[in-house]
Formats: C-alpha cells, sequence, structure tokens
C-alpha cells in the first residue's frame, strides 16, 4: 500500500469546502475529533529513519505504520499499513509493552471527501480523497491520490498555490512552534493552544489560499 499526499496551509477552510462541493466531491467522513499518539522505539530509531507508528482514534481505532517518504513535484510519497484495531487503550498498552514510546500525542478535526478525478480532468482516473484538517495551531488541506498529476489538478481547481505545498508533518510543524513561540507543554492538543495565536511565519508555512 502506497501513500500519495500534498499537504496545504489555508486561511480559510470554508471556501475549501464550497469548492470541493461544488466540484462534485462526496462528503464520506463529517467533521470529527482525532485523538492520535505516535510512538517510536528508545533514541528515536524510527524517527531517524523517517519511518512513523501511529495510534489514532476517531470513528474507529487504527493502528498504522508509514516508511521513509519520498519527495517528487512537491507531493510525498510513502509506504503505508494500516488496519482497524477494537481498542484504543489495549493497542496502547501493547505497544508500551512491545518497548515502544509515546512520542507525541496530537489532536485534530477532520472532514474527508472523496472526489473522482475525471471530475476534475477528464484525462484523470482514479479516486482522490480531501481531507480538511484543523490542527490546534491552524488549518490545512491534505490531498491524497493515486497519480502526481491528479493531486496536482485537484489542487489548481480548488486554487492552491503549488508552490507553497508543505513537504513536513504535523509534528515537525509543532517542533518549530516551540522554539518561535517558547512553548512548553508536550501535547498538541486544543487544550493546551486555548489563548494562543499562530502566525504563518511562525511555523515557516505560506498560505495556499492567499
Amino acid at each position: 500500500m502506497q501513500e500519495t499526499e500534498a499537504k496545504f496551509y489555508v486561511q480559510d477552510l470554508k471556501r475549501i469546502r464550497s469548492s470541493l462541493e461544488e466540484l462534485g466531491a462526496h462528503l464520506i467522513h463529517e467533521r470529527v475529533l482525532e485523538s492520535n499518539i505516535r510512538f517510536d522505539l528508545p533514541g528515536q530509531r524510527l524517527r531517524a529513519q523517517g519511518r512513523v507508528l501511529r495510534l489514532r482514534h476517531d470513528t474507529e481505532t487504527k493502528l498504522t505504520y508509514k516508511g521513509a517518504s519520498e519527495m517528487e513535484q512537491g507531493i510525498l510519497s510513502r509506504e503505508e499499513i494500516e488496519f482497524v484495531v477494537a481498542d484504543f487503550e489495549k493497542a496502547r498498552r501493547f505497544l508500551e509493552a512491545l518497548g515502544y514510546q509515546k512520542l507525541v500525542y496530537y489532536e485534530k478535526y477532520r472532514i474527508t471527501y472523496e472526489i473522482q478525478s475525471s471530475d476534475v480532468s477528464p484525462d484523470l482516473g482514479g479516486l482522490l480523497h480531501v481531507m480538511l484538517d484543523e490542527m490546534p495551531y491552524g488549518s490545512f488541506v491534505e490531498i491524497e491520490g493515486e497519480t502526481i498529476e491528479s493531486i496536482h489538478a485537484v489542487a489548481n481547481k480548488l486554487h492552491l498555490n503549488w508552490d507553497t505545498a508543505i513537504a513536513t508533518s504535523y509534528h515537525v510543524l509543532f517542533e518549530r512552534l516551540c522554539q518561535a513561540l517558547d512553548l512548553r507543554f508536550q501535547d498538541i492538543s486544543f487544550a493546551n493552544f486555548t489563548g494562543v495565536k499562530v502566525t504563518a511565519d511562525e511555523l515557516g508555512v505560506r498560505a495556499a489560499d492567499a
């Protein structure tokens, strides 16, 4: 299994959502809160190799492994193995019993759409997913598809500036904020960010819909 996606920082998720609906995108998941724990081995060996082990809970609980990513034309591509598990807490304890440690906890609200590539361009095929993410420190759009061309086409239809695509994780963006704002907390939660105002400059990004 392969994950191929592009990520953008945006100012107006409502406009993006309206544009998706005008394109005929199908809503498959309404706004839901995700709780995520990213795990690593002692010494952060997985992170040093560019790999990810994540436990996520929203409408169900999933365990995900991601291999090291490759960058091509602003798009990240990596191996992804993901499956549903029955119990979040038991899965967490299972990983900890194997020696894995929490690297970071983070929350986000996500809305998910799917759209046929042919609805964007008749020359393209395949299915894409567009995720509208509200992180505690800002709003983002992720476009996941089978080909670079189809992801490009959807980004263009949503009027997202391709040159602003973000080639890093939400965790790395948080680490930038910790340096810029001297943040002392470790969890990326909405409660921790209450009253904290974040700018694009502090995140080290540019708004794709500016």
